[in-house]
């Protein structure tokens, strides 16, 4: 009797049981066949972004919408590995996809506590989850995400799966498996790692939002300790390492810009390109393209664009704070200041500040970061005016300016502000054309306009060695004599009204030869060269330096530069005369790879010597190489001869009424541009010209990258000449030596000669 009673409710129980795992084998029998293909898993291809690089292997960029950095098994270290498997999968090599043990423990553990506060998947299951399924918490995703895991399984094995796992896996900050995180979070590879940082990184999975350390560091500390604590449990760590990582402070990397080299206008170009290549895979299939750029070329001129131009602006004194915030009587809020600063971001290291007490003697200020920096002495003196009482409202710095601040050379702060103007450099090997730095301005996050390759400017008197590389194909000479004196050029002949142009000095010299006339660069001599050659001649001949015809029409407003021209342009057409006459083309994408190293594309510049792309005479290219130096020596540029070097060739460019300098120059080896102007174009100064303003930027940068580089000089080509010539330009003993074609020497002293140029000169006087 007492049998058959407990017999019921076991049957009942048995029954109920039965129905159970019909159920289950109903709902089996349902979902086997609705389970997705794994072959997202067999044929793993992630999103990797396209990441930019300089020639030495410098990351300079990377674009895409998941950070990510692949890595094999082989890469992850042990303390990684097994930081992971603690915090995440202890019996990950046990279990084949659902661990029944961390089901039954979590179960017990979530009733003993009231409510669900463990789960119990698995890493193949969170896999599974992550490429498959929702995030939604049913019942039937529980079991499509139980069956998939053993799917999984089936197909892949152990370090696979976790391998997928740790490339696959968001742990904020927009990155995408630990790789990636790693340098994100702390700037290292996986390989330098510590315990501790391991720690941190494997707590992640978890809630990357919540356990991220840059912004919840209290609970980053917290989640670090468990997963510490759970390493030691399971013998990951003796008891020695335990307590070092337990004291071990979380140092995380807080700085916006994870590039070692300010490359950002050049990774921008390389991303366009790529873009018009790829454009439907140019974020996700990893491409890696190394650039022709060199990391400390691209520093030196980053550095030189920065100097020079903050150095044009404190010619030209303190314009006052950026802004103005209401603050309250609390010198202690924080938060209110990071909201004061927020639309003014810090440019490198010139930082932004909030001005929190002001006087004569000495200013007070906030910055990012809670630190509290004063300012005094020197350190006052550009903006010294605007300190006084007398200072404009308007401008004035006072409690709640937004200033610019900076260390200078001997660590003391000082007050200086962001220039209005711009700047670009550009430099390349002559040779083949390869970009070796290229910089569009002073700060890419505060303007993204390329001036190397979109600022169409006019070159002024930059462009003269193209008019007078002209005329020596017409039969002119570095001797030929030329007056420099007014000129009044009429209507028909700019293109627009009566011309009355000036020298920029203002000076008139009379007759001079045309060499001095260039290294003095006197714009009535280069009036009337063109006039002789005509402007139609010299718009056909610059087309072979890589300029636009359209650009340059033919008036003789062409001599002073006052076609558009890019400092892109300007590099090609002056690596011209620094080959010796051939005309590379200007490059900045050497190789693209895929992301597993194979090549996709290399390029194949030609160079100089290869006789296909010669462009002008090589005797041309040759004496107008020698006329450019003596630009350096003792013209407008001689202030280049402080670089110690004689091999130095160039010409200063300063437009119509100051509004755009230029300094185009190079050596052998190295052709760089330099430029400085407004975005709309004004005024520099009234005596910014190229020497003063661009020429500097050309010379910070070359003075470092040609530091090793021994001198070297252009050969004399076949087909040219040495004879002398006296003042007037006429052959005589005692003269001095000058380069000619043979066919053009100029007549002997007291002589006549049918040889000589003198037709051409009387048509300009």
């Amino acid at each position: 009797m007492q049998l058959r009673w407990l017999a019921y409710p076991i049957m009942v129980l048995g029954a109920v049981g039965a129905m159970g795992v019909a159920v289950a084998g109903f709902m089996l029998l349902l979902a086997l066949p609705n389970l997705p293909s794994i072959e997202a898993l067999t044929d793993y291809q992630p999103k990797i972004p396209l990441r930019v690089y300089t020639s030495d292997g410098v990351l300079i960029g990377e674009f895409g919408e998941e950070r990510r950095s692949l890595v094999t098994m082989a890469e992850v270290p042990e303390v990684m590995k097994n930081a992971i498997l603690a915090a995440e999968d202890e019996r990950f090599y046990q279990h084949t996809g659902v661990d029944y043990v961390g089901v039954l423990r979590a179960a017990y553990s979530n009733l003993l506590t009231g409510g669900r506060r463990q789960g119990a998947s698995t890493i193949t299951m969170q896999v599974a989850r992550n490429f498959f399924l929702s995030s939604e918490k049913t019942l039937t995703r529980k079991v499509y995400e139980a069956l998939l895991a053993f799917k999984i399984e089936a197909n892949l094995s152990k370090d696979q799966i976790l391998e997928i796992y740790i490339n696959q896996i968001y742990l904020g900050q927009r990155a995408y498996g630990f790789a990636a995180a790693a340098q994100i979070y702390f700037g290292k590879s996986l390989a330098q790692l510590s315990p501790a940082e391991a720690a941190v990184l494997a707590g992640l999975p978890k809630a990357p939002s919540s356990y991220n350390p840059i912004a919840n560091p209290k609970r980053a500390k917290q989640r670090q300790l468990y997963v510490l604590r759970r390493m030691h449990e399971l013998g990951h760590l003796n008891d020695a390492q335990f307590a070092e990582a337990q004291k071990a402070p979380i140092v995380v990397k807080h700085e916006i810009d994870d590039y070692k080299v300010h490359g950002e206008y050049v990774a921008e170009m390389v991303r366009q390109m790529l873009h018009e290549r790829y454009p439907d895979e140019v974020y996700s299939r990893g491409f890696r393209v190394y650039t022709t750029i060199d990391k400390n070329d691209q520093e030196f001129a980053y550095r030189a664009v920065r100097r020079g131009l903050l150095d044009y602006d404190r010619r030209h004194g303190y314009r006052g704070p950026e802004g103005y915030a209401e603050l309250d009587g609390n010198d202690e809020n924080d938060e209110d200041y990071e909201e004061a600063l927020a639309d003014h971001p810090d440019s490198d290291d010139i930082l932004a500040a909030l001005v929190l007490e002001a006087g004569p003697q000495r200013v007070r200020a906030w910055r990012r970061g809670g630190e509290n920096v004063e300012i005094s002495g020197d350190g006052l003196r550009f903006a010294a005016r605007m300190l006084e009482d007398k200072a404009p409202p308007n401008k004035r710095i006072r409690r709640g300016a937004i200033i610019r601040i900076a260390k200078g050379e001997k660590g003391h702060w000082q007050i200086l502000q962001l220039p209005a103007a711009e700047a670009a450099f550009i430099s390349l090997n002559p040779e083949d054309g390869a970009v070796r730095s290229l910089v569009g301005g002073f700060d890419f996050n505060r303007n993204k306009f390329n001036h190397v390759t979109q600022a169409w400017r006019q070159p002024g008197s930059g462009f003269k060695p193209f008019i007078y590389s002209a005329a020596l194909e017409k039969g002119f000479t570095p001797a030929t004599v030329i007056n420099d004196a007014p000129v009044v050029v009429d209507a028909s002949l700019t293109g627009g009204q009566v011309w009355e142009p000036k020298n920029y000095d203002g000076k008139y010299e009379g007759p001079m030869r045309m060499r001095t006339a260039l290294a003095k660069s006197k714009n009535m001599v280069s009036i009337r060269i063109l006039q002789a050659i005509t402007p139609q001649f010299a718009q056909d001949y610059i087309t072979h330096f890589g300029f636009d015809a359209e650009k340059h029409p033919p008036y003789l407003t062409m001599a002073l530069g006052a076609g558009s021209v890019t400092p892109w342009q300007m590099a090609r057409g002056y690596a011209v005369f620094a080959t010796g006459g051939y005309r590379i083309e200007p490059y900045i994408i050497a190789r693209i790879v895929d992301d597993r190293g194979n090549l996709l594309a290399r390029a194949q510049p030609a160079r100089a010597g290869d006789e296909s792309i010669r462009t002008i005479d090589a005797r041309n290219a040759f004496i107008m190489d020698n006329l450019m130096h003596d630009v350096v020596r003792y013209g407008t540029a001689a202030r280049a001869m402080s670089l110690g070097r004689n091999d130095l060739a160039g010409k200063t460019g300063t437009t119509n009424d100051y509004v755009d300098a230029w300094f185009n120059g190079y050596q052998p080896t190295l052709v760089g541009i330099a430029w400085v102007g407004f975005d709309q174009p004004k005024k520099l100064g009234s005596s910014e010209t190229g020497s003063v303003t661009a020429l500097p930027i050309w010379m910070n940068y070359m003075s470092k990258a040609l530091k090793n580089v021994p001198q070297s000089f252009m050969s004399i080509p076949e087909g040219v000449t040495v004879a002398r010539i006296n003042d007037s330009g006429l052959l005589a003993p005692d003269g001095r030596p000058e380069y000619f074609y043979p066919e053009n020497l100029p007549a002997q002293e007291g002589m006549s000669t049918t040889r000589s140029p003198e037709e051409i000169r009387n048509q300009l006087f």
